[in-house]
């Protein structure tokens, strides 16, 4: 069982940058999957950005603003936002997806608001 433990988040203004971490509680043996997905009030679960060896994805939403990025020694992934809007509040949730299981963070809530 894996424990991914997110920190980060908070409150910024329109244009702002914020950054979210997130780090596992244990480094699977493999190929491994980091990502960030994203769930707003009353929308579905989405995905915001995801990293692997071979890929690296963005919802096009996110693209040219947000950049993921991680530590493959410590199992770790972040998420550095940068001129955020209000359509991005959400509550942001990290996940690790191997061959076998996918793991989720607590969740971490980021509101853009003036």
């Amino acid at each position: 069982q894996v424990h991914l433990a997110q920190s980060g988040g908070g409150l910024v203004q329109p244009g702002g940058s914020l950054r979210v971490d997130c780090r596992a509680s244990t480094v699977p043996n493999g190929d491994f999957e980091m990502g960030w997905y994203r769930q707003a009030p009353g929308k579905q679960r989405e995905m915001v950005a995801t990293l692997s060896h071979k890929n690296t994805d963005y919802a096009d939403s996110v693209k040219g603003r947000f950049i993921i990025s991680r530590d493959n020694f410590q199992g770790s992934v972040y998420l550095q936002m940068n001129n955020l809007q209000p359509n991005d509040t959400a509550v942001y949730y990290c996940v690790m997806k191997t061959l076998s299981s996918t793991f989720w963070g607590q969740g971490t809530q980021v509101t853009v608001s003036s």
